[in-house]
């Protein structure tokens, strides 16, 4: 019986593996054949897209567009721009590889209120970059992926910092044949032609752009061109309301700014790509500005310089404001750009980011220009967007009446948020973050430990 039951039990257990063994064969064909399926629907679907491809690429869209913008059936022009980004919303740009192209520079302005900063290679998002090349994606103009059209970017403006003046490069579809003629010639000469025939790419691009940025120029510029490292100064400004404040004193310190320095106790350290923190200021001015509010004069802070480090402009601020107010001597400057004396940055918080604004890229030889109907276009929507945020600062300014009265011991600081009095300690006695040759040996021994 025993021997039965064994045998038995190991006949159930034979028979439950062939079961599992052919229930496993079952799988696999099934996952097979949807492999196959997948593979035939993929081959598909590519000769599908290689038949979209050849008819755009065949397509005389380009030449519909040259004919109607003689004429005046623009309004046409813009639905069937629409109809065809609608039904190629996912289309890709090298297929544009087959047009005319030429390299420019495009001079653009933002609003950083709402952005995650300029560069688009972080995280987060909107980041003023993504918008712009959603709005090149629309329009058509792009012939490639960023390596492909040479892209470049003169700053990198962080959260919430706005512009007026900053300048990216790139290839970009073009309609003139000639390009290489009108290239030869650089400067002032240079703008005059080369906008003959060409693409409103200031209009174009401005109609799809969301309201806070806008391209207020364009410039054709040399092969060997880069935003970023053929810029030769940028200029910051800083707004700020200048009442309590003593402006004698900051410009006295500002000046101290001049020249070249070392500047890693103004700005935010990065040790393991930044080894060369010596920025070279060419001037610093505070000047006021046409707008006032409730009587108070609105000041601008204006430094220019051939580059800058990460959070430089609002750390220099920073210490400034600190100055302004008396909490501080102007001698502080001097302590703290010489780094043998003060090898570590004392902790303090950095300006505000919302009144620091990119004013210009300076480049040899460069023109910006835009046409006519799209200079007025820019000044009108500019205008409306004024009166705008006007109304909405009456809003605020309305709201601050219906607010309680400030409790004891709070009071309004220079932005106008409402802050705790709290007692300064001196920036010489504050806690200090570690030192360059420090960072540099943390980084070194956590490479170790990883290796």
């Amino acid at each position: 019986m025993a021997v039965q039951l064994n045998t038995t039990i190991i006949d159930q257990t034979n028979s439950r593996e062939e079961e599992e063994e052919e229930e496993e064969e079952e799988v696999i064909i099934k996952l097979k054949s949807q492999i196959a399926s997948l593979k035939s629907k993929v081959k598909e679907l590519e000769a599908e897209n290689a038949k979209l491809s050849s008819t755009l690429a065949n397509c005389r869209c380009n030449q519909a567009e040259e004919k109607l913008n003689v004429s005046t059936g623009e309004h046409n022009i813009k639905n069937i721009k629409k109809k065809t980004i609608e039904k190629n919303s996912g289309h890709a740009t090298t297929i544009m590889n087959h047009h005319l192209k030429r390299y420019v520079a495009l001079k653009v302005m933002y609003f950083g209120q709402r952005f995650y900063g300029f560069s688009s290679e972080g995280q987060m998002d909107p980041t003023v970059e993504s918008e712009i090349f959603k709005a090149l994606e629309r329009t058509r103009l792009l012939i490639g992926d960023k390596k492909e059209i040479q892209y470049s970017r003169c700053g990198r403006t962080d959260k919430g910092v706005s512009a007026v003046g900053q300048v990216i490069a790139l290839l970009l579809r073009s309609k003139v044949k000639d390009i290489d003629e009108i290239g030869k010639v650089f400067g002032e000469t240079a703008s005059q032609k080369h906008s003959e025939g060409e693409i409103d790419y200031v209009r174009v691009l401005n109609r799809v752009l969301p309201n806070d940025i806008r391209i207020i120029g364009w410039c054709p510029v040399p092969n060997d061109f880069s935003a970023r490292f053929s810029c030769l100064s940028r200029e910051y400004k800083y707004f700020f309301r200048g009442d309590n404040l003593n402006l004698l004193a900051m410009e006295s310190a500002g000046k101290k700014f001049i020249g070249e320095h070392d500047f890693r106790n103004f700005c935010k350290m990065d040790a393991m790509n930044v080894h060369n923190y010596r920025r070279n200021i060419t001037s610093f001015e505070i000047s006021p500005c046409h707008e006032r509010y409730e009587g108070n004069q609105l000041f601008a802070i204006k430094i220019r310089g051939s580059a800058f480090l990460w959070h430089q402009v609002r750390c220099m601020v920073a210490v400034l404001f600190m100055i302004g107010q008396g909490l501080e001597s102007p001698d502080v400057i001097d302590v703290l750009l010489d780094t043998v004396r003060t090898p570590r940055k004392p902790q303090y918080p950095m300006a505000p980011e919302i009144p620091l604004v990119l004013h210009s890229c300076d480049f040899e030889g460069l023109q910006f220009t835009c046409s006519t109907d799209a200079g007025k276009a820019l000044r009108t929507h500019l205008e409306n967007e004024c009166r705008l945020y006007q109304l909405q600062a009456a809003i605020f300014h309305e709201a601050i009446f219906s607010c309680l009265p400030l409790s004891n011991g709070r009071s309004l600081s220079n932005n106008g948020t409402c802050e705790k009095k709290a007692s300064h300690v001196p920036l010489m006695l504050r806690p200090t973050e570690p030192s360059y040759e420090e960072r540099r040996l943390k980084l070194e021994n956590m490479k170790s430990r990883a290796c």
